[in-house]
């Protein structure tokens, strides 16, 4: 009888206090709520404990009708401080009666001030949890946005929704709130951000994204995509310009695909670094032409194929392997399937529905398939660290635990001569523009034409750059993308990857390698031997 008598009362007490509209005082002047609707998270640190999200407390302005002497004066005061108001529906719902009349969420502090002192009666605050992003768009496609009840909607935000247990794993704050550290470094995102950005403005491209992936943890450090939006004004993530181009968009990806091409005729047998073939003439198959832009119109190696970016000898390769090869090759390095990560999974690649002999020639050098960067930079870790496939994550991961999670894709002696090969093409290749001093890097140039009403555009581009640092013993994978680059004097008036994609990874390189703790060091002018580096370095936070 008492419990019963207990629940009685705690029913009545709770049923006062919603018919009230969540009031607990009696004063006619605005007063704050400790009764809130919205979800308390935790905050979200980079790798480094830096803040990247957090919770404040703000207040949503309401009105109790029942108290309202006037209600077109308090409409009209309110909106001397809030001009963008609905003043009819707020009047009618004011007039129709009632408890709670909700005006404004989430207002500022000032905002919250200039109400107060109007000292009109019948207006309250219910205090309430309020999501801010202290670096802003820096790293918005990574951590995501909030609705305005505090939930999850996008990025690592969800994926705490998702996986609440994630607060238990970390060390709560001194004033004991939760905690949740996510894979970026803070510095290695400000840089590629800034960089991205500077590109844009530099070589007037529509868009630029890039990424920075640990070859043996798979962590991602970095990862922005412009234009993006700023997560304290989630609104701007309504516009389909401001997409995550890393996850969400799937793009043919011109000639780093060599990469992949080469490392399958490697690693399947059917050529070596010194095979031969001839480009002296191009490819005509089904009325399709394939030519090489760099071309020495002769017999060429393996390593010339890569360092001169030859397409018809990527096409040949290609053909030795065979379709069934090629495409088994591609499906084991994740680029046919969708690649799975916290923040989901990204855009499903396009893949070719009747795959043929000319589809293998054309994927061979970056067309025919669409995949999101993201997917490709991650095929590209096997090729870096001695042939292990790793999964990338958004969560703080060893080394060791990322090594051992992945599985052999290629051999070691594959794995090795591809690091060779990109590092020659940045000292001898196509590649030049991404050197960056004393960081050992190397990488692979991709210029592709874009489709423009049905048809491949010379004049519409999108350039790309992968690159792996340092390439004495690879540590990092970095992948940047440019859309429409246009001739300008900063590129000597070229659109081609190697003159943009290319100096933009050696500018990320040069700043994020000291901050990533990657040792200097100066090759020898005969290329073997190296030695420290002392001159000055870049490191900008």
């Amino acid at each position: 009888m008492v419990f019963l008598a207990f629940i009685c009362g705690f029913l009545a007490v709770g049923g006062r206090l919603v018919s009230l509209g969540f009031t607990v005082t009696d004063e006619s002047e605005p007063g704050l709520y400790d009764i809130s609707t919205t979800v308390h998270r935790p905050d979200i640190l980079d790798r480094k404990g830096r803040l990247l999200a957090t919770d404040i407390k703000g207040a949503t302005l309401f009105a109790d009708p029942k108290k309202v002497i006037d209600s077109d004066e308090l409409v009209e005061q309110v909106a001397t401080v809030l001009p963008d108001i609905d003043r009819t529906e707020i009047r009618k719902r004011i007039n129709k009666g009632g408890r709670f009349v909700s005006i404004r969420r989430e207002l500022t502090p000032k905002q919250q001030a200039e109400i107060h002192e109007l000292g009109l009666p019948g207006l309250g605050f219910i205090e309430e949890y309020r999501r801010v992003y202290p670096v802003g768009a820096t790293a918005s496609h990574v951590v995501g946005f909030v609705d305005v009840d505090n939930n999850g909607l996008a990025g690592m935000e969800k994926f705490v929704d998702q996986n609440p247990q994630l607060a238990f794993m970390n060390p709560q704050t001194e004033a004991g709130e939760e905690t949740i550290n996510i894979s970026l470094d803070l510095g290695v995102q400000h840089v590629l951000h800034e960089e991205l950005k500077n590109a844009m403005t530099t070589y007037k491209a529509k868009a630029a994204a890039g990424v920075v992936i640990d070859v043996h943890s798979g962590e991602v450090v970095g990862m922005a995509s412009l234009p993006d939006y700023d997560p304290n004004h989630r609104e701007q993530a309504l516009d389909k310009n401001r997409h995550d181009r890393m996850t969400a968009g799937v793009y043919e990806l011109g000639s780093i695909f060599k990469v992949m091409t080469v490392a399958a005729g490697l690693d399947e047998g059917v050529a070596t670094i010194h095979s031969i073939y001839d480009a002296t003439n191009p490819i005509h198959m089904g009325g399709f032409t394939i030519g090489d832009f760099h071309g020495l119109h002769r017999p060429i190696t393996v390593e010339e194929v890569f360092t001169h970016s030859s397409n018809i000898g990527a096409a040949k390769i290609a053909l030795d392997l065979g379709v069934d090869r090629h495409k088994a090759f591609l499906r084991k390095m994740g680029l046919l399937d969708s690649t799975m990560t916290e923040l989901g999974a990204t855009a499903a690649p396009l893949v070719p529905k009747h795959w043929k002999k000319l589809n293998t020639m054309t994927i061979a050098f970056g067309h025919g398939l669409s995949v999101t960067p993201l997917q490709y930079a991650a095929a590209a870790i096997p090729l870096c660290n001695g042939g292990i496939a790793i999964q990338p994550t958004f969560l703080p991961r060893s080394r060791a635990d990322g090594m051992a999670s992945g599985h052999r894709v290629v051999k070691t002696s594959t794995a090795k001569d591809m690091v060779r090969l990109m590092r020659l093409n940045v000292l001898d290749g196509t590649g030049g523009q991404a050197e960056a001093d004393g960081y050992r890097v190397g990488g692979k140039t991709g210029t592709a034409e874009k489709v423009v009403d049905g048809r491949y555009s010379s004049s519409a581009l999108r350039n790309s750059f992968l690159a792996t640092f340092p390439t004495d013993a690879p540590e990092y994978v970095v992948l940047v993308m440019l859309d429409e680059p246009q001739k300008v004097e900063a590129s000597r008036y070229l659109r081609t990857a190697g003159a943009n994609a290319a100096p933009t990874v050696g500018r990320i390189v040069a700043r994020i390698a000291p901050i990533l703790g990657v040792e200097p060091k100066i090759e020898a002018p005969d290329r073997g031997l190296t030695a420290r580096f002392d001159a000055p370095v870049m490191a900008s936070y």
